[in-house]
């Protein structure tokens, strides 16, 4: 009688899906220079845009894909947003990525 393998991957299709996707939005240098730029502090568009040297619309579509992906969050004060890394996994995710290639 044979016996059954553990399978060598336990994610299921969903899982694996949305760790693809993830890599996906890392996978654009233009986001990895935001999420470095906001390593430090909270900044508003307007801050990152001129730190980057790009337009707010081009800045404000990214962190929209970043939010989505939930790498980012931000808060209001008034009428100004302020941005933030969602938490200290993204620094981790990209300090690894950092880390390997210098390998």
């Amino acid at each position: 009688m044979e016996e059954r393998r553990e399978p060598l991957c336990d994610l299921d299709e969903e899982e694996l899906f949305e760790m693809a996707e993830l890599f996906k939005v890392f996978g654009d240098s233009t986001r990895i220079r935001i999420l470095y730029t906001l390593f430090q502090e909270e900044l508003r568009v307007s801050d990152i845009c001129e730190e980057l040297g790009m337009t707010i619309s081009a800045v404000s579509h990214q962190l929209r894909s970043l939010k989505q992906a939930k790498l980012v969050r931000c808060r209001r004060e008034g009428k100004m947003m302020y941005y933030m890394l969602a938490d200290d996994h993204v620094k981790t995710i990209i300090g690894m990525a950092k880390e390997h290639i210098e390998e």
